[in-house]
């Protein structure tokens, strides 16, 4: 049993924090005050080579395996969790679905900019009326015979990565069953440009958290792109975002073990600073605790994370441990941020102290790619129970 990473991920992770202190931490609040995408800075992530990590050369990826992108994710959370959620969209969400079902031509006409970071993807999955019931998916798109297009109607929500100055595509799944055909839906994929007639990105949303992570809704009105924009066989849309949901509940664990961290960190260095009655908060017990207890969720996330990114690149199978680690580290999350700010008293409510920051942007972690409770309903399964 070896828990250590290899020297050259060693070495990488001190690059990434490198880049994250430098470049991201001392704009971070601003960022968040401002609710503003810094493009220049993940054009700089891109140069780094963070968005092309898990892909081929071949491609303009580093051929590095999951874990290492891991890696990259928990050092970017650690200091903006706005930053690290788009490189996770950027790469699990955008390429990953081109990479994995793509045909060749699809992938040299989009994965060299994506792996380069020169552009975004995003992943239509989520509507109104269909998160977590992806099967409720009631955006149709429409074979049209004689022009040989897909003609689309419908609407996503929440969608991540979608409205960027770099956006250059999104991915959407679509019913492509008849209308009326009853019986369970066929659900398919299909890439749509940026730009594309008919397909319109809404305002941006206003969120508790991320405020500089890009998302918003989108509608689809007689969208027409070519038969050939289908990924992967028709009908296997469902199948196909059900296997990039796994991978991405380990990367949304890694974002978490990031924040963890920080808590830790931040609650520590102001337990030592920090005078009451004489002497340094962090000599009271209430406030030792709290740290110590920190410490453990730091350990147990990072642990069961690094776990199912292992797993992963092992080949082997990790659907109920990235459960498991999605559902505890994002949990812990929440509450490492609720008690990093409660160390800071009051200054852990001021918006210019980083925990506050923290805290708005862990709850989203709970949600996104898959709530606690799916994560629960998927380990029951796995135990045989009949959920």
């Amino acid at each position: 049993m070896d828990f250590d990473l290899s020297d050259e991920q060693e070495q990488f992770r001190k690059v990434v924090r490198d880049f994250a202190v430098s470049a991201i931490a001392p704009h971070a609040e601003a960022w968040d005050r401002d609710h503003s995408f810094p493009t220049d800075v993940v054009l700089a992530m891109g140069e780094l080579g963070l968005f092309g990590l898990p892909f081929p050369e071949e491609y303009g990826g580093s051929g590095s395996d999951f874990t290492t992108l891991c890696v990259a994710i928990e050092e970017l959370g650690r200091v903006d969790q706005s930053m690290a959620i788009t490189l996770e969209a950027g790469v699990g969400l955008g390429a990953n679905p081109i990479y994995q079902f793509g045909t060749e031509e699809q992938k040299q006409r989009w994965l060299p900019d994506l792996c380069a970071g020169k552009t975004l993807g995003g992943f239509g999955l989520t509507e109104p009326e269909a998160g977590s019931d992806a099967g409720g998916t009631r955006t149709r798109a429409v074979l049209d015979a004689s022009s040989g297009e897909w003609v689309i109607d419908g609407e996503k929500a929440f969608i991540t990565n979608s409205g960027t100055d770099i956006t250059s595509l999104v991915t959407i799944t679509a019913r492509t069953d008849a209308p009326g055909s009853g019986g369970k839906p066929e659900i398919s994929t299909i890439i749509v440009p940026s730009g594309t007639p008919g397909f319109e990105v809404q305002p941006p949303y206003r969120k508790m958290g991320w405020h500089a992570s890009d998302t918003h809704g989108l509608t689809f009105s007689d969208c027409r792109v070519p038969e050939a924009n289908l990924l992967g066989e028709r009908g296997r849309g469902f199948a196909g975002f059900l296997a990039i949901l796994d991978d991405g509940r380990v990367a949304i664990a890694a974002l978490a073990v990031g924040v963890i961290q920080a808590c830790l960190e931040q609650s520590v260095q102001y337990a030592k600073d920090r005078n009451a009655f004489g002497k340094p908060i962090g000599s009271y017990q209430a406030v030792a605790f709290k740290c110590s207890d920190l410490a453990v969720m730091a350990e147990t996330a990072r642990t069961l994370t690094y776990k199912a990114a292992w797993l992963k690149d092992q080949g082997r199978p990790f659907k109920r441990e990235a459960a498991m680690a999605k559902l505890y580290a994002t949990e812990a999350a929440v509450t490492a941020t609720r008690e990093a700010t409660q160390v800071f008293g009051g200054y852990g409510f001021m918006d210019e102290t980083p925990v506050a920051r923290h805290y708005r942007d862990a709850k989203i972690l709970e949600i996104g790619e898959g709530t606690s409770e799916v994560q629960r309903m998927i380990i029951a399964r796995d135990l045989g129970l009949p959920v």
